[in-house]
């Protein structure tokens, strides 16, 4: 059975002051933990390897393990400004690893030396490993797509706020990236 790769940010479970902050078009965060849930699995299969970016959950461990239970895939976790839940070890097994930063590396045939390196941030990145040359993407989250994109720039924000409450996978990445101008310095 083969595998896809999945990235989001921004969950934000149980925090419903995101939703006036954000714009986001629930009534209340209980039906926003819902859709989140219900998109994230009718996209992520349970074999599948997905990467959050940060700000999963404001809710007590308890109440975020029930989420964690709840979501398809492998999951690692890039540790996010709201995140202090992921602080209890009762949490923290049910992710792979959680981590401030990850050099991630993506077997694919279509790139260059069949290698992506991705670098995965909460917080956007202006300069990042390898992005002089080109040949290297930067994900991040935490700006709820504020920030315009850069079209000469081989990074974007993968927050769950721009992608109509769903993560976006590595093919769709690979899409964005292939029509943005590469800015090599």
């Amino acid at each position: 059975m083969s595998k896809d790769t999945w990235f989001s940010s921004d969950y934000h479970f149980f925090h419903g002051n995101i939703i006036r902050h954000c714009g986001r078009t629930f009534g209340n965060w209980w039906e926003m933990n819902e859709a989140i849930i219900k998109n994230h699995n009718a996209n992520v299969k349970p074999n599948d390897d997905f990467y959050h970016l940060g700000d999963f959950s404001l809710g007590q461990p308890g109440k975020t393990i029930e989420i964690l239970k709840r979501l398809n895939g492998n999951k690692y976790m890039i540790r996010g400004n709201h995140d202090k839940v992921l602080d209890k070890p009762e949490v923290q097994q049910y992710f792979i690893w959680i981590k401030d930063y990850y050099r991630l590396h993506i077997q694919d045939k279509d790139m260059r030396g069949g290698n992506q390196l991705i670098i995965l941030c909460h917080y956007a990145m202006r300069v990042w490993d390898q992005s002089h040359r080109g040949e290297s993407w930067q994900l991040f989250g935490h700006s709820h797509h504020r920030l315009p994109d850069d079209p000469n720039s081989l990074s974007i924000d993968v927050g769950v706020d721009g992608y109509n409450y769903r993560p976006i996978s590595f093919n769709e990445i690979r899409e964005i990236m292939s029509k943005k101008n590469i800015n090599h310095y």
